[in-house]
């Protein structure tokens, strides 16, 4: 059994080292509490539960702590995929919901798996999610004073359970101030993506991910008989032509767990029941 999670990406030049702390206890919190999950859960009940974690928790740009949109709304993005049957499911837009990523879970049980807009929201208020605010007053003030974020924040986890199954989920708030309608890569198989073999879960600029096709260019190398190290190494350098903004985690079906950014600093954490390792 194996977890890695990501809470998107760090910047010494606009969070201090109080920040870097809380994130580095919240993720290590976080992937550990999944890692207990998992024991008695599927690899794909357990991605749901972590993303659902790291959208609880403001210090990362998904669920509550939402970035706001140019026209003074939040809309969020989530994705799931399930690596045995490959089916995906997920929301781009939706307003309001608490847990972006519990809509998508639900959406996996029927035929129209990836919706959008007003149609997310309305089959999240039709399936028993209420109306909920995720917006914080840091957002807010960040709004009101036009200052851009890095657009660099989403939320992610991969897990292997003991059956050998690989599932995947990703979740953002967004870029913040970008055009309503915007898709990010987190609801497409560029920034989500799983199979039998590999889950990848992808943060950055959605639109240099979505270029590249990070996530399913990865999943579908290590398919091939890539290493997971092979996979990203090729997979990262196609991102060097137009100085590409992403990071990600990975899976493999040996277990093997592998991250990388392409700039400092992706925020991560990684549990197997032993061993832990977190973003420095």
């Amino acid at each position: 059994m194996k977890v890695i999670i990501h809470g998107g990406f760090f910047s010494e030049s606009s969070t201090n080292n109080e920040t870097k702390i809380a994130k580095q206890q919240a993720l290590l919190r976080i992937v550990k509490d999944s890692y207990d999950y998992l024991k008695t859960h599927s690899a794909l009940e357990t991605v749901v539960f972590a993303v659902s974690q790291l959208e609880d928790d403001e210090l990362f740009n998904a669920g509550i702590g939402s970035q706001i949109q140019s026209d003074g709304k939040i809309r969020m993005s989530a994705s799931l995929m399930d690596g045995e049957t490959q089916k995906m499911s997920g929301v781009i837009n939706i307003e309001e919901t608490k847990n972006p990523i519990q809509v998508a879970q639900v959406l996996m049980q029927v035929d129209d798996r990836i919706l959008g807009g007003s149609g997310a929201t309305n089959f999240a208020r039709k399936h028993g999610f209420k109306p909920f605010s995720t917006e914080i007053p840091q957002r807010r003030a960040e709004y009101e004073a036009k200052v851009k974020s890095l657009g660099t924040g989403t939320v992610g986890c991969v897990a292997l359970d003991t059956n050998g199954k690989i599932a995947v989920a990703t979740s953002t708030g967004g870029k913040g101030f970008e055009i309503p309608g915007r898709i990010s890569d987190s609801a497409t198989v560029a920034g989500n993506y799983a199979n039998a073999f590999c889950g990848v879960s992808l943060t950055g600029v959605g639109e240099d991910i979505v270029s590249n096709a990070t996530a399913a260019k990865i999943v579908t190398r290590v398919t091939d008989g890539f290493s997971l190290q092979e996979a990203f190494a090729k997979t990262f350098s196609e991102l060097q032509p137009y100085d590409g903004f992403a990071g990600a985690i990975a899976i493999d079906k040996d277990g093997n767990m592998f991250h990388q950014d392409s700039h400092p600093s992706m925020v991560f954490a990684s549990f197997d029941g032993e061993n832990e390792e977190v973003f420095n």
